[in-house]
């Protein structure tokens, strides 16, 4: 059997449905006690249904790029390991970045190299396994911490600490943006620019021009743009 073969066989399928159960579990109980906290905040009970809309239509974009890129990673190093990942990680780039470190740690260019082979898949699969494994102990271990720093640095002032949260925000994609406008080639650079200047300038559009007649378009406006973006990018370097 090639390596491709073993990668795919039920078992594997089976052990990695158990981590995307949990993933899917957790989801759940994430909502249920959100839905407990509106209740005890004395919120209104519309609000986190209204929020898990808009969140819901938001991630269509990213969830479509994620998918893209699972259909190629599955191609290199198997459907229930791409499946895995994508599932509990979602940052495709960089489980694709991932095998292909293992692939290259074994002295091979790439996953396309023609020497891959199973030993090879197996430090893929370490790579990826290695690279999430960082995010999920320093969560653990951080996070208590972390929200002592945050209690101090808002002194306990609500206002600047939604401030401090936007800017943040701010800052993350404003960082993946611009790796999307300087990694690989001129025209997948150009690509990338494209998406993220059209993209920002349908927010800006929909909120000056739509939202104020149509209000419900407000908690559509983030998804729309980014479906914008990505329609003209693909239309662009096409």
């Amino acid at each position: 059997m090639d390596y491709l073969s073993i990668s795919n066989l039920p078992i594997f399928w089976v052990l990695a449905s158990v981590t995307v159960i949990i993933s899917a579990l957790q989801a759940v109980l994430y909502i249920r006690q959100a839905k407990k906290a509106t209740a005890v905040c004395s919120l209104d009970p519309q609000l986190p249904k209204k929020a898990f809309k808009i969140g819901l239509i938001s991630a269509i974009g990213p969830a479509l790029g994620v998918f893209i890129v699972m259909v190629g990673l599955m191609a290199a190093i198997g459907g229930p390991m791409a499946w895995l990942r994508l599932s509990i990680i979602g940052a495709a780039a960089t489980e694709l970045s991932a095998a292909t470190l293992g692939a290259q740690a074994c002295g091979l260019t790439g996953l396309a190299d023609p020497n891959y082979d199973l030993m090879v898949l197996a430090v893929s699969w370490f790579g990826m396994a290695l690279n999430g494994a960082g995010w999920l102990v320093f969560t653990g271990v951080a996070t208590p911490g972390l929200e002592k720093l945050r209690d101090k640095m808002s002194g306990g002032d609500m206002g600047w600490l939604a401030y401090m949260s936007a800017a943040c925000s701010i800052g993350i994609f404003a960082y993946l943006n611009a790796n999307q406008m300087i990694s690989g080639g001129p025209k997948i650079n150009a690509g990338g620019t494209v998406a993220c200047l059209s993209g920002a300038i349908s927010m800006m559009l929909i909120g000056k021009f739509v939202v104020p007649k149509h209000p419900k378009f407000a908690e559509y406006s983030l998804g729309i743009a980014m479906i914008i973006g990505i329609a003209l990018a693909i239309i662009f370097v096409g």
